[in-house]
This record gives C-alpha cells, structure tokens and sequence, in this order.
C-alpha cells in the first residue's frame, strides 16, 4: 500500500509551523508517525501537505517546573520510559508507557503525537486524563493552558496542536496502577489509569482519600 501525494514541509522552529498552518489548506502534523503513517498508507487519511516536527529540538525536553513536570510534544515515549524524574515522580506515566507498543514504536512515538491522536484505548491518554494533565498549545495569538479533560473536541479530535504537557507529581504517599485488558468479541482494548492519594491532615481522625479514575474504551 502507497500514500497519496502530498507535499512534504520541513520546519525548524515553532513559529515556522504556526505559519506554515495558517496559510496550507488540509495539512497534517507529523510526529513520531506511529498512526499517521499507516493511515496514510490505508488510506484513511489524505492530507494535501505534511509538516513534519521532527526537525524542532526545542519540542522535546522533560523538566520539573515546581509540583508538576512538563513533558515536550515531541519528547519519544523511550525518553519517557527511562527518565528517573518519571520514574520517581509520576510512576503512573512510567508503568503506563511500558504498555505501549513495543520497543520499536517507543523509539518513534511521542508523547504529544499520542495525546493528539487521542486514540480511546491509548495508555498515555488515560494517564493525562487520570492525572489532570495540562496541554499547553501554541497559535497565532501565543501559548494557552488547557485542562486534559477539555483538549478533546470530539472523538479522536483535539481542539489543538499540542507543544508540552505537564502532569502533577506528588510527594505525599499516592498508589497508582494501569490495568490493561482485551477482548476480541467487542471491544478490541480497554485501558485503565488509576491514581489514589491520602492526604494526611494532623489529626488522623480527618484523613481523607480521594481517588481519580479514567477508564477509555473502543468499542
């Protein structure tokens, strides 16, 4: 199977994407291609023109910013894999990302490109939405904040291009887990994010504990 025809951009900068966006007609974003690139050959997604960012270096970083860490779209899900701030402080994103294709894929995917994607059986969409993410995303007018649980538009839609996420971590005591299943009659996948968290006051007698739980499901 072959993709149509389209014309290939190849931008370095953030503000070279913006433009070349505001001006191409029927364009699609290129990250890690672990999506596109089979719709494309399928078929099932004929853009006129491809703006790949795999040329942009300043999309891709994980840093901690205060009580959150930001995670840069185009930061490779291998990165995420075997960073140690993940690991330690957001083991949810790190248990979640090791269900995530395999190895070769984790070479190539993004976290960005998956979140955009928002695929419903997709672990790392799970986990934003079990840990209150926020998408910054970038336009004509500059940068905006935007809460995971508003960045869909619609089913596999986003209301934007992404350029960095950041997801809480917690120094206090938290449990989490992934629990991924499947079936074949029905639904094809189904992934869990489970965060639980105590949060202690001084008096043991008015411990409270809350729980954020995101099941996605295709059906």
């Amino acid at each position: 199977m072959k993709p149509p025809r389209f014309a290939y951009h190849d931008p370095q900068t953030v503000p070279e994407v913006i433009a070349l966006l505001g001006k191409l007609e029927n364009a699609r974003l290129l990250a890690g291609g672990q999506s596109l690139m089979p719709m494309l050959n399928m078929r099932l997604a004929a853009p006129d023109h491809i703006v790949d960012l795999n040329g942009i270096a300043e999309l891709a970083y994980i840093k901690e910013q205060g009580d959150a860490l930001a995670i840069g779209a185009m930061t490779r899900q291998r990165d995420v894999e075997f960073d140690a701030r993940i690991r330690a402080r957001c083991p949810l994103m790190h248990e979640a990302v090791l269900q995530v294709g395999h190895r070769q894929t984790r070479n190539r995917g993004t976290l960005g490109g998956s979140l955009c994607q928002l695929d419903p059986s997709a672990e790392l969409v799970a986990v934003a939405a079990a840990l209150d993410a926020v998408v910054t995303v970038q336009g004509p007018r500059g940068a905006r904040d935007i809460p995971f649980a508003q960045f869909p538009a619609s089913l596999m839609t986003p209301r934007s291009g992404a350029k960095a996420t950041a997801t809480p971590s917690s120094s206090f005591p938290a449990g989490t887990a992934t629990l991924p299943s499947s079936r074949r009659r029905r639904c094809s996948r189904r992934t869990a994010a489970v965060r639980s968290r105590a949060l202690r006051s001084r008096s043991a007698a008015s411990r409270r504990r809350r729980c954020a739980c995101a099941t996605l499901r295709r059906c």
